[in-house]
């Protein structure tokens, strides 16, 4: 399952994406928002980060959009358990997946094309985390979600 969001400024964006995985049959829920009228990008942020979190399918994941994918980026890694990467090419789409093993991958609805954004969503898709060198950096950023201020 792809649980989808994005605010006013990615709503197209999620739209075409939205139009790819139907036309794919990928399963996705969209979180919205339903319009280009003027929302936060945090509410969004928040849906999906907290879908992604609970859902046991450990294949689910999230894509939220915004206008560079910045804004929901920081506001889904507030959740813990949510690992959120902006990607603006494959290769950032893919190391997101295979070294920081992301549950939610961000996107720019300004800044990315539709064909762009379906290249950097197959990619992520088809990546696998690899586990490794890579399980005590994330075991570390575990640790950190559990810091109180």
């Amino acid at each position: 399952m792809i649980f989808l969001g994005s605010d006013h400024a990615g709503f197209e964006l999620k739209e075409s994406i939205k139009n790819y995985l139907k036309e794919k049959g990928i399963n996705y829920l969209d979180m919205g928002t339903d319009s280009l009228k003027s929302v936060d990008y945090p509410d969004y942020a928040l849906k999906v980060a907290e879908k992604v979190k609970a859902d046991d399918d450990k294949n689910s994941f999230g894509i939220l959009v915004c206008g560079t994918g910045i804004g929901m980026e920081i506001a889904a890694n507030k959740i813990n358990g949510i690992r959120a990467a902006l990607a603006y090419d494959e290769y950032t789409a893919e190391v997101a997946k295979k070294h920081n093993n992301a549950n939610v991958l961000t996107l720019g609805g300004r800044t990315t094309t539709p064909t762009e954004a379906i290249r950097y969503i197959d990619k992520f898709m088809s990546s696998m985390y690899e586990g490794g060198r890579h399980e005590n950096r994330i075991s570390k950023i575990t640790s950190m979600e559990k810091l109180k201020d």
